[in-house]
């Protein structure tokens, strides 16, 4: 599914399904795309995601497309996100393997939508040290609410799922132990293009998540396999004594290749386009990074 204003109206917001299921939604609407045909969508009855309704005879041409999410819909007001969730990524940053998962918040500010419908603001923080990181992130939206589950059932609560990068500036990481400020600003939780079911893939093992930037693979197609704690153990763990509402978002960590690591390290600048490419069904996220004004 898809949240996105439609061409014959443009300042209204659907909840539809793209006509294509093999088109990935987020590279067809770039600006340089080739194709000549128009992204389409079946509207749904539903005006949220959380509560789609059911498919129309009415089809919209997309004008732009949104997070799937609203900033008001996030479950608990903000989007949970998990550190060194990936092996490989604990290996690069030389860190262990954590024993119990690491959990850090955005608020609902950093909620941003898919470039071209909106830039995403490069912190000022980041701008003056040269330290804004990119994170491909596969991430996991809640559909009823979650409280004191198993890791047998916790899939159950999953409504589907969706690409996200978890942009952050290092020199402020590094100066605390908590990763809130660093990873909270404004626009700082690019989500999108489109929510894929759990119908639509039953185990989300299937994904792969790969990020470039400005065309380049910073990072390399990677299974979601290679999570330290899965996706129901996530759900299990922050639901425990915990009330989860319908809307939660989770960050479930990201795989290794980030810039901070790289040498020379690759930051984020004024200009440059991130894409975090989660194959099959999810697509692209696209992201353009302008420097706060």
């Amino acid at each position: 599914l898809i949240r996105f204003q439609p061409t014959s109206t443009p300042t209204s917001i659907l909840i539809g399904q793209p006509t294509s299921a093999s088109l990935d939604i987020g590279t067809a609407l770039l600006p340089s795309s080739t194709s000549s045909s128009p992204v389409t969508a079946t509207v749904f009855s539903g005006s949220s995601i959380l509560r789609p309704g059911t498919p129309t005879s009415t089809m919209e041409t997309v004008h732009a497309i949104l997070s799937p999410l609203s900033a008001a819909e996030l479950g608990g007001g903000c989007i949970r996100c998990i550190g060194l969730n990936y092996r490989a990524h604990a290996a690069e940053a030389k860190m262990d393997v954590p024993a119990v998962p690491p959990l850090f918040l955005k608020p609902a500010t950093a909620l941003a939508h898919p470039w071209p419908t909106a830039t995403v603001p490069l912190a000022r923080q980041s701008v003056e040290t040269g330290s804004g990181d990119y994170e491909s992130e596969l991430a996991v939206v809640l559909g009823t609410e979650a409280r004191n589950v198993s890791e047998e059932d916790a899939m159950a609560y999953v409504l589907g799922y969706t690409a996200a990068n978890d942009v952050s500036c290092r020199a402020a990481q590094f100066e605390q132990s908590q990763f809130c400020y660093s990873k909270g600003f404004d626009g700082g939780c690019p989500l999108g293009p489109t929510l894929v079911s759990t119908s639509a893939v039953p185990d989300p093992k299937e994904f792969k998540v790969r990020g470039l930037k400005n065309g380049k693979e910073m990072q390399p197609p990677t299974p979601i396999s290679d999570l330290v704690f899965s996706i129901p153990k996530l759900i299990s763990f922050l639901s425990q004594s915990t009330t989860l509402p319908a809307g939660t978002v989770i960050l479930t960590g990201t795989p290794a290749g980030v810039g901070f690591k790289k040498n020379p390290p690759e930051t984020l600048r004024d200009g440059d386009v991130f894409a975090v490419e989660i194959l099959p069904h999810i697509g692209t996220l696209y992201s353009k990074f302008e420097n706060e004004k």
